[in-house]
C-alpha cells in the first residue's frame, strides 16, 4: 500500500466548498418529521421512484439544484444523512450558514444574497404601494378586465399548485407571461400585485415552501422593475389609470416590448440561478439545459404577452381562455425539464448517473485545485447481488436495489455526492478530503452501512459490498482517470475481499507500461523465453522432500522482472490460465527427464484460484501426467485459501477431481490471508507450508514463534505435513527443528536454480541428501582432529 498523505493544505477552506449557497432554502426535518412526511406515501415501486425523483436525487446534486430542479424543502436530511439534532448544529437561517468562524464568514458572501435580494424587494415595493395609497393611484385595473385578469391569475395559481412538487419553481411561463402583459399594458405596479397574489395563493398552498416562495417572489419584484426601467428608457410609464394601450404601439415600439421582456426575464433568471447555483465557474449539462429552457421562456413571453395585452383592451372576457396556451406552455417547458433530468438520473434509484458523475466529477477536481485540497472518488459494488437476481428474480433485486439507494443516501458523510453506475455498482463523491486515510475511513463507514441486513418481504439478506478509492491529485489528474482507477481499486477489493481498498499503480495492470510488459509476456510465452527455476525443500535428516517450480522471465530490454509484478498482470489480464498450462507442461516435461535419469523427487507448481474454477482443470492436469508419462504422486498443486472464496463449490469439485487422480495438493501462505480450520477442513491438502513472514523472525519474536508452533501442532493433529518457507539461518533452522517442523525451504538450502544447475545439485547430493554448511565443517573438523589424534599417536608409537 502506499504511503499515507498527509492533510490537505487549508483544509478549513472545505467548508466553504461544501456549504451551498442557496442552503438558506432548506429546514432540516427531524427524523420523525421526515418519517411522518412520508407516511402517507403509497409504497409501490413506481410511487417510491417518482419519490425519489423529485426528492432526495435532488437534494445530492449541486447542479439540479443550480438549474431550478432541485426541491430543497422535500430533502429529509441534510447531505450527511442527519439531523441538526445529531450533528449538534443549529437548523440553518436565512443567511444560509450556520454561526462560523469570521474567516469562513468573509470567505463566502454569497449566502448574504436571498436577504438582500428580499430586503430590495419590500423596500421597492413597499415604496410604490406607499406612492399609490398616499396619492390615491389605483393598484390594479378594475371593471371587467380587472376581474377577467383576476380569473385568469386564480386558473395559473391553481394550475401552478396542481403541479405539485413544486416544479413551478424551476422556472415556468404562465405566471411570467401574466406578469409581463401586466407591465406592459399597467405598469409595474399592479404586475407586482399580480406576481404577489401567486406567491401568496401558492404558499398558503405550500406552506412549508414558505421561504422559498419570499425568495421567488421577491426576484420577480426586482425582475418586474427591470422591466418597467427598460420601457420608461423608451419614455413608456404606464398605469392602471393610464395603460399603454395595444392601438397606441407602433413599429418603434417593439424594441421597447421586446427590452422588457429581456430584462424582466434575464433579471429573474440570473439571480435565480446564482442564488442556487454552486460555487463553480463551469455550468454542468443540467445547467446549460435549463438555461436553454429559459430562452423558450423568452421567446414565449414576446409572443403571449403582447397578445394578453391585446385581448385585454379589446375584449377582456375572453382574457380567461389565455390559461389554455399558458397551461400547454408550462407543460412543454416541464416535460423539457423531465427529459434534461432523466439524462442526468438513474431511472429506477433516482440517484445521478454516470454522465452526471463525471461532470461533477470535473467541477469538484477544479475546485479542489483552486484551494489546494485534495478530492476523493470511491466504486461501490454489491458482492452476491447477481445471486439475489437468478434466485429471486430481476423484480426483487430492483426492490433491493432501491433499498440499497436509500441506505447509502442516509451514510453519506457531509459534502459527498452519490450516484449509480449501473447494475449493483454504485459511486460516492468526496469533492474535499483531507487525506486518503480519512477518505478511506468514510468509505469503510459505507461499506459497513451497506452490509448490514437487509429486508425484502420477510427475507432477511446480507450482501457485503467491496469499495475502490481514488484519490486527486495523488492517483489521477482527470475525472475519467479517478473514476478508472477507483474501479481498479474496487475490483481488487472484490478479489482479494477486504472490504476497501486503494488504488495502487504497481497493482493496476491497464497503465501504458504494464500493457506494454503484458504484451511483452505473451510473446514471451508463445516463444518459451520464460524459465522455470527450482527451489528445493529437505527434510531435518537432509532427505530432499521436493522442489517448487518458481517461473523466472529476462526481459530482453528491462532485464529480470519480479515475478510478483508479472504474475500480477497475468491474473487480472486472464493470461493465468495460459501462464499455468506453460508453467505445468515446462515442470512435467523436467520430470520426466529426471525421472529418466533416476531422479525420482516430487515437484510442486503453484496454481492460482482462477485455474481452479476453470472448468476441465483437472482433466487437463491429468491428460498432461499421461502424456508426460509422470506419476501424479510426482505433482503437487500448490494452492492458496483464496480458492474457497469465489465459488466454493467449484473449487471444492475441482480439488477433489485432482486428489482423485493422485495429484498431491499442498496449502501455501499458510497464516496471512483467511487462514481458518473451516478452509483447512474443506481442503484435501496434505502438506501446509508457513508463510516466510512468520519464519523470517522467528528466533527473535517470541510471537511469531508461538504462532509457528501452534500452526505446527495444529496441521500435525490434522495429519498434514508441515513445510516453513525463507529460511536463511542456522538458528532458525534449529528453532524449527525443535518446534516439529517437518521439512525446510529457503535460502539456507539453496536458491531456486535453473534446470542444468537443480539437476547437479540434485545428483551432488546423492543418497546422502542435503547438509548444511555448519554440520559439513563440524564434520571436517572432527575428520581433521580425528587424523591428527591419529597421527600423533603413531608418532608416539615410533
Amino acid at each position: 500500500m502506499e504511503p499515507t498523505e498527509s492533510a490537505a493544505p487549508d483544509s478549513r477552506l472545505r467548508a466553504r466548498l461544501r456549504r451551498g449557497p442557496g442552503a438558506w432554502l432548506s429546514r432540516r426535518r427531524t427524523p420523525r418529521e421526515a418519517e411522518s412526511g412520508r407516511a402517507a406515501a403509497p409504497d409501490t415501486t413506481v410511487e417510491r421512484r417518482e419519490r425519489a425523483w423529485s426528492t432526495v436525487a435532488s437534494c445530492t446534486s449541486p447542479e439540479l439544484r443550480s438549474a431550478g430542479l432541485a426541491n430543497p424543502g422535500e430533502c429529509p436530511r441534510d447531505t450527511a444523512g442527519q439531523d441538526a439534532g445529531q450533528t449538534g448544529r443549529r437548523p440553518q437561517s436565512w443567511q444560509g450558514t450556520d454561526v462560523q468562524d469570521a474567516d469562513d464568514a468573509s470567505g463566502d458572501r454569497r449566502p448574504v444574497l436571498p436577504v438582500a435580494v428580499v430586503t430590495t424587494a419590500a423596500v421597492v415595493l413597499g415604496a410604490g404601494l406607499f406612492h399609490g395609497f398616499t396619492g390615491h393611484h389605483a393598484l390594479f385595473p378594475s371593471g371587467t378586465v380587472g376581474w377577467s385578469l383576476a380569473v385568469l391569475t386564480g386558473l395559473i395559481v391553481g394550475h401552478l399548485v396542481a403541479l405539485g412538487r413544486d416544479r413551478w419553481w424551476g422556472g415556468t411561463g404562465s405566471g411570467g407571461a401574466l406578469t409581463v402583459a401586466v407591465l406592459l399594458l399597467y405598469g409595474w405596479l399592479p404586475a407586482g400585485m399580480v406576481s404577489l397574489t401567486v406567491v401568496v395563493l401558492v404558499g398558503i398552498a405550500r406552506r412549508h415552501r414558505w421561504r422559498q416562495g419570499i425568495l421567488h417572489g421577491a426576484v420577480d419584484i426586482l425582475g418586474i422593475g427591470a422591466g418597467a426601467l427598460a420601457m420608461a428608457a423608451f419614455g413608456t410609464v404606464p398605469s392602471a389609470e393610464s395603460p399603454w394601450l395595444p392601438e397606441t404601439w407602433d413599429v418603434y415600439s417593439a424594441p421597447g416590448v421586446a427590452l422588457a421582456a429581456v430584462a424582466y426575464l434575464a433579471v429573474t433568471r440570473v439571480l435565480l440561478w446564482y442564488v442556487h447555483a454552486p460555487s463553480t465557474g463551469a455550468l454542468p449539462t443540467v445547467t446549460r439545459t435549463a438555461l436553454v429552457r429559459q430562452g423558450l421562456v423568452g421567446v414565449a413571453l414576446l409572443g403571449i404577452a403582447p397578445l394578453i395585452c391585446v385581448v385585454a383592451a379589446s375584449t377582456p372576457l375572453l382574457l380567461p381562455l389565455f390559461a389554455i396556451p399558458l397551461v400547454a406552455l408550462d407543460s412543454t417547458l416541464w416535460i423539457a425539464r423531465a427529459r434534461a433530468e432523466e439524462q442526468l438520473r438513474d431511472p429506477l434509484t433516482g440517484l445521478p448517473n454516470r454522465q452526471w458523475l463525471l461532470e461533477r466529477t470535473w467541477t469538484a477536481l477544479d475546485d479542489a485545485e483552486r484551494i489546494g485540497a485534495r478530492s476523493a472518488l470511491m466504486l461501490i459494488d454489491m458482492d452476491r447481488f447477481r445471486s439475489v437476481n437468478d434466485t429471486l428474480g430481476h423484480l426483487a433485486g430492483d426492490r433491493l436495489l432501491l433499498q440499497i439507494a436509500d441506505r447509502l443516501r442516509l451514510a453519506l458523510p457531509r459534502g459527498a455526492e452519490a450516484a449509480r453506475l449501473g447494475g449493483d455498482e454504485f459511486a460516492v463523491l468526496l469533492p474535499v478530503a483531507d487525506s486518503t486515510t480519512s477518505a478511506t475511513r468514510v468509505a469503510r463507514s459505507l461499506v459497513a452501512a451497506l452490509g448490514s441486513p437487509l429486508d425484502l418481504d420477510g427475507l432477511t439478506l446480507v450482501l457485503e459490498a467491496s469499495a475502490g478509492l481514488a484519490v486527486f491529485p495523488d492517483h489521477a489528474l482527470d475525472a475519467e482517470g479517478l473514476l478508472r482507477r477507483a474501479d481498479v481499486a474496487m475490483y481488487q477489493a472484490k478479489r482479494d475481499r477486504t472490504g476497501v481498498e486503494v488504488y495502487e499503480s504497481k497493482r493496476d495492470s491497464n497503465t501504458p507500461d504494464r500493457l506494454g510488459l503484458l504484451g511483452d509476456l505473451r510473446r514471451a510465452l508463445d516463444a518459451g523465453d520464460v524459465e522455470l527455476h527450482y527451489q528445493p525443500k529437505v527434510q531435518f535428516d537432509g532427505q530432499v522432500a521436493g522442489l517448487e517450480a518458481l517461473v523466472r522471465w529476462v526481459h530482453p530490454e528491462r532485464g529480470k522482472v519480479p515475478p510478483d509484478e508479472f504474475i500480477a498482470i497475468a491474473e487480472s489480464s486472464g493470461l493465468m490460465p495460459h501462464l499455468t498450462e506453460y508453467v505445468l507442461e515446462t515442470a512435467l516435461g523436467q520430470v520426466a527427464k529426471w525421472q529418466a535419469m533416476g531422479l525420482k523427487v516430487p515437484v510442486a507448481v503453484n496454481v492460482s484460484p482462477r485455474d481452479v474454477h476453470t472448468p476441465g482443470f483437472a482433466g487437463a492436469v491429468a491428460a498432461r501426467l499421461a502424456r508426460h508419462g509422470v506419476p501424479a504422486g510426482a505433482l503437487q498443486l500448490e494452492i492458496t485459501e483464496h480458492v474457497l472464496l469465489e465459488d466454493p463449490q467449484r473449487a471444492a469439485d475441482t480439488l477433489a477431481g485432482l486428489t482423485g487422480h493422485g495429484v498431491k495438493m499442498s496449502l501455501d501462505d499458510f497464516g496471512t490471508g483467511y487462514s481458518s480450520l473451516v478452509h483447512l477442513r474443506r481442503l484435501p491438502v496434505s502438506e501446509l507450508k508457513i508463510d516466510r513472514s512468520f519464519v523470517a523472525r522467528l528466533a527473535v519474536d517470541n510471537e511469531d514463534a508461538e504462532i509457528v508452533r501452534c500452526t505446527v501442532d495444529l496441521a500435525h493433529s490434522l495429519g498434514l505435513l508441515v513445510v516453513a518457507e525463507g529460511v536463511e539461518d542456522d538458528e532458525t533452522w534449529e528453532r524449527l527443528r525443535d518446534l516439529g517442523c517437518d521439512a525446510v525451504q529457503g535460502w539456507l538450502v539453496a536458491a531456486a536454480m535453473p534446470a542444468g544447475e537443480t539437476t547437479a545439485w540434485l545428483q551432488a547430493r546423492g543418497a546422502r541428501g542435503w547438509r548444511r554448511p555448519v554440520d559439513i565443517a563440524a564434520e571436517e573438523q572432527a575428520a581433521a582432529e580425528a587424523a591428527a589424534d591419529i597421527a600423533k599417536k603413531t608418532d608416539i608409537a615410533k
